[in-house]
C-alpha cells in the first residue's frame, strides 16, 4: 500500500480553526460497519449509541502550553517547540534554523542555550526548572495546519475536560467533544468509563514519506494502562461488553499492550504501533475519532478499523454536508 491510497481532497474551508463555545453541540457522522450505513447527529446524542455494560476507554492525557517565543543574542525571534521533555531543565525542541551553542532569552529574563546531540536532535538546556515559565508564558501547540496564532482560550478549549497528566504536545481531540454532564449522563446509563495515558508527540504530525506504508517507522510515545484500566478491559473482553476507544491514541495504547495469552496487562513505557490496513484488532470494538489529514498514519488506522471503502464513503459524505475537519472539528463514531 501506498501513501496516495490515503489521500482524498482537503480544502481549507473544510478546516475547523477554531472549537465550539458548547462541546457537545458539534456534530456526530455515526458509522455502522455491519450495516454500512451512516447517521447524522449532535455529539450530545452519543448515549442513545451506547448501551449499559459498555466500556468507554479516554485518554487523559494534558497537553502542556509548548510552544515558547523568545530571542536570539541577535535579536532575532525564535518561535520554538519543546517536544519531549530530558529533565527539569532540558527539552528536546523543534525550531526554525537553530544553531549549535546558540544562546536564546525569554521573557522574565530566563536564558537557555541550544545544543546539537549526535543522534540529530536539539535540546534545549534552560538555566533553571522552566516548568513555572512554560506553564505561565507558552502558548498552546495548536497544529500545524490551524495557521492562526493560539489563544488563551485554547488553553481551555485544547484541552479535554478530563485531561490529568501533561505530557502532551497534541490534545486526543476525539475527546475535547465531552463535557462533565455528558461523562454523568453517560456514566448514569450504565456505560463504564476508564482512563489510560499516551503522551502525544511529534510523531502525530509526521508524513508518511516511505513508497510503502507498511516501511513508515512510527516516532515512540509514552503510555500508561493502569492495573485497574487492565482489569476492566479484560473483564469487559470475556463477558463479550463492547470496549470503546476514544481517539486513535486510545487505540494504540490498548492495542499495544494486548497479549494473546494474559490479554491486556498493565504497562508503563514506549509504544511505536502502526496501525495500517491488515492489522488485527484485539481489544477495542467501536471508535470514537474525528476526521484526518490525508496521507496520515492516523486515517490509515481508522481504514484498518473500519475498512477504506466505508471510510472515504463517510468522509465524501461528511464533506458534502459541511461537517467541520481535524483537531478541532466534527467526530465520527464507529460502530
Amino acid at each position: 500500500m501506498r501513501p496516495e491510497d490515503f489521500d482524498y481532497p482537503l480544502s481549507q474551508e473544510m478546516i475547523a480553526f477554531h472549537s465550539l463555545k458548547k462541546r457537545d453541540e458539534c456534530r456526530l457522522l455515526v458509522v455502522n460497519r455491519d450495516e454500512e450505513t451512516i447517521e447524522h447527529k449532535k455529539f450530545c446524542d452519543l448515549p442513545e449509541f451506547l448501551k449499559s455494560g459498555d466500556l468507554l476507554i479516554l485518554n487523559d492525557t494534558k497537553v502542556i502550553p509548548a510552544r515558547l517565543f523568545g530571542k536570539s543574542e541577535s535579536g532575532r525571534e525564535l518561535d520554538i517547540l519543546l517536544i519531549e521533555k530530558n529533565s527539569p531543565k532540558t527539552w528536546k525542541c523543534l525550531l526554525k534554523n537553530p544553531k549549535h551553542g546558540m544562546n536564546i532569552k525569554f521573557e522574565n529574563e530566563l536564558k537557555a542555550r541550544l545544543q546539537r546531540k549526535g543522534s540529530g536532535d536539539w535540546l534545549i538546556e534552560f538555566e533553571k526548572d522552566a516548568d513555572y515559565h512554560i506553564n505561565s508564558h507558552g502558548k498552546m501547540p495548536l497544529p500545524p495546519y490551524i495557521t492562526r496564532e493560539p489563544l488563551d482560550e485554547d488553553k481551555v478549549l485544547y484541552q479535554t475536560v478530563y485531561a490529568k497528566n501533561e505530557g502532551a504536545i497534541a490534545a486526543p481531540t476525539s475527546g475535547l467533544h465531552f463535557t462533565g454532564g455528558l461523562l454523568d449522563e453517560i456514566r448514569k446509563k450504565g456505560i463504564e468509563i476508564k482512563y489510560i495515558t499516551l503522551h502525544i508527540g511529534i510523531g502525530t504530525f509526521r508524513p508518511v514519506k516511505t513508497d510503502n506504508i507498511e516501511d513508515h517507522a512510527m516516532e515512540t510515545e509514552y503510555r500508561v494502562i493502569s492495573e485497574e484500566t487492565a482489569k476492566a478491559i479484560n473483564k469487559a473482553k470475556n463477558e463479550g461488553r463492547r470496549v470503546i476507544a476514544c481517539g486513535t491514541t486510545v487505540v494504540r495504547a490498548l492495542e499495544s499492550g494486548f497479549r494473546d495469552v494474559e490479554g491486556l496487562e498493565p504497562d508503563c513505557g514506549y509504544t511505536d504501533l502502526f496501525i495500517y490496513p491488515g492489522f488485527k484488532f484485539k481489544v477495542v470494538d467501536a471508535l470514537i475519532t474525528n476526521f484526518h489529514l490525508p496521507r496520515s498514519t492516523l486515517i490509515m488506522l481508522v481504514t484498518a478499523f473500519a475498512g477504506r471503502e466505508l471510510i472515504f464513503k463517510a468522509y465524501e459524505v461528511a464533506k458534502e454536508e459541511g461537517y467541520r475537519f481535524l483537531s478541532y472539528g466534527d467526530p465520527m463514531f464507529i460502530i
